[in-house]
């Protein structure tokens, strides 16, 4: 064999991923990808941009030993651009399952996977709201933190896909120190951050001035960062999320209490470039930063620049 085996699932066959995966081909550090996907729809964008296909079809991935492109077709159906249904989210899940088993099976060296819908995969029956959640169950992890990163900012999320009245039932301090000790562990294993400068942020306005506008900070956060500060993790208190990204370059992450808190500062700061990975998984996982653009499938207007930067990181993590 030659070359690391960095497996891709297609995600939602009516999104952008089988035009962002087209784009990006010539564009990826020379690797054996294995695509699980349905063949008919790249196909599509491969006639679309008038390119000749570089896909060569297997069956499993011992039969991938050079460094190229090949695809695992999966319930190949007249999936048409912009038209998600329930089953292109079937699709999508039997894209996933068929990688994850490979993976967990070592035969393949990481997962990029693409956007799924949450909408229509647990409409062909699927539990679960998205990759993460399945893929920590699945891997049997303990411990899992959903992560993005850009060459600017990295910020991880105690709290991820849930509404927000739910989030501050959902901070506890079993859970909070648990995720930092994750983070802290991953970056020095996986990205090699001798000694990691950890932010964390507030869950309420000002960081809940003084315990007047809340009492998580206090009760909750505060304790926790002193006891993970005896243990050498370099943290801060909770600081106020509206200023704290000013000091962005102060700081290898941002410990996030909920999704928006963390994600707007870092798309506004790296859109189309930034990478979520997923730390704790018994293997390398990572995604594009966006979901299926359903609208605008089809029209040439989907940009490959996170996948790629998605692929790029599993390829140098491997």
């Amino acid at each position: 064999m030659s070359g690391k085996k960095l497996a891709i699932t297609l995600g939602d066959p009516a999104g952008i991923s089988p035009e962002i995966l087209v784009k990006s081909v010539e564009k990826l550090p020379p690797n054996i990808y294995i695509i699980y996907g349905s063949k008919g729809i790249i196909d599509f964008y491969l006639k679309k941009y008038n390119k000749k296909s570089p896909f060569v079809e297997i069956n499993s991935p011992k039969e991938a030993k050079n460094k190229g492109f090949y695809l695992i077709n999966i319930y190949d159906k007249n999936f048409i651009p912009s038209k998600p249904s329930k089953e292109t989210g079937k699709a999508s899940v039997l894209y996933l399952e068929k990688a994850v088993n490979d993976i967990l099976n070592k035969k393949v060296d990481a997962l990029i996977t693409l956007p799924i819908s949450k909408e229509y995969v647990m409409l062909s029956g699927f539990k679960y709201a998205g990759h993460t959640d399945y893929l920590a169950e699945v891997s049997k992890a303990e411990e899992y933190s959903m992560v993005l990163i850009c060459e600017k900012l990295k910020v991880a999320l105690i709290t991820t896909h849930i509404p927000l009245k739910d989030v501050a039932k959902n901070i506890t301090k079993e859970k909070v120190y648990s995720k930092v000790k994750l983070v802290d562990k991953e970056l020095k294993e996986k990205l090699k951050i001798k000694k990691p400068k950890i932010a964390l942020l507030g869950l309420n306005p000002h960081a809940g001035d003084g315990g007047n506008i809340g009492k998580e900070e206090i009760e909750i956060l505060i304790p926790v960062a002193e006891k993970l500060r005896k243990e050498g993790i370099d943290i801060t208190n909770p600081l106020s999320a509206d200023t704290a990204f000013n000091k962005y370059k102060e700081f290898d992450i941002y410990i996030a209490m909920y999704h928006d808190q963390g994600l707007i500062p870092l798309k506004l700061l790296c859109f189309r470039k930034a990478v979520n990975i997923t730390f704790g998984l018994p293997f390398i996982r990572t995604s594009p930063d966006h979901g299926t653009g359903f609208d605008i499938a089809g029209q040439d207007k989907a940009d490959p620049s996170s996948l790629i930067e998605a692929v790029k990181l599993a390829d140098k993590l491997i």
